[in-house]
């Protein structure tokens, strides 16, 4: 595991590369394809994403308490947010032809989860790889190289987006509180 860079360090910037008709292809298929089973889908993400990273559920009242993946599973909001989260990422795999919407949609996350959550950005980039986990278990056998490299593009464009955003109504990062341990990123995937 890879350590989350410190308060005092600035993330380095990602690459935000168009997607090609092929790759755009390529992740819509999946993504079809996972979007069919929404909601179970988005609550085995966020429950691997707080199990894994337990310092984001800082941000949720509702379930910050909450430290067993079962008893996050039958959580009436993690559910609620699992689908919001699910229909945000439709919303933009949808529209990979339009890179307008696409900008104005992570604009408008970016923006709410920076004013009005104070979620410190980085957490998008935890979770995309968490999605990209579940996405690489779900497909073991139907997920070549080259669908894993459009969907590390697509995480690397949506991180982009979103942090333009934050950087936009100028955020500040956030002081941690002595009780949140530092997160950790996978150390494989892109």
């Amino acid at each position: 595991m890879e350590k989350v860079p410190g308060e005092m360090e600035i993330e380095r910037r990602e690459r935000s590369e168009e997607l090609s008709e092929a790759e755009r292809k390529a992740v819509q298929a999946t993504w079809a394809r996972l979007y069919a089973n929404c909601e179970d889908v988005g609550v085995a993400i966020l429950v691997r994403f707080f199990v894994n990273f337990p310092s984001a559920k800082q941000y949720f009242s509702q379930f910050k308490h909450m430290t067993e993946p079962l008893e996050m599973e039958k959580s009436p909001q993690l559910r609620k947010h699992a689908c919001r989260v699910m229909g945000a990422l439709n919303t933009v795999v949808e529209n990979l032809h339009d890179p307008e919407k696409v900008s104005s949609v992570l604009a408008l996350v970016g923006k709410a989860h920076a004013l009005k959550h104070k979620v410190e950005p980085v957490y998008f980039k935890i979770l995309s790889g968490v999605i990209l986990e579940v996405i690489a278990e779900e497909f073991a056998n139907d997920f070549p190289p080259e669908t894993q490299r459009a969907w590390a593009k697509l995480r690397g464009l949506i991180y982009s987006h979103v942090t333009a955003a934050y950087k936009e109504v100028g955020w500040v990062q956030q002081v941690p509180n002595a009780t949140t341990p530092p997160a950790t990123l996978p150390s494989s995937g892109p």
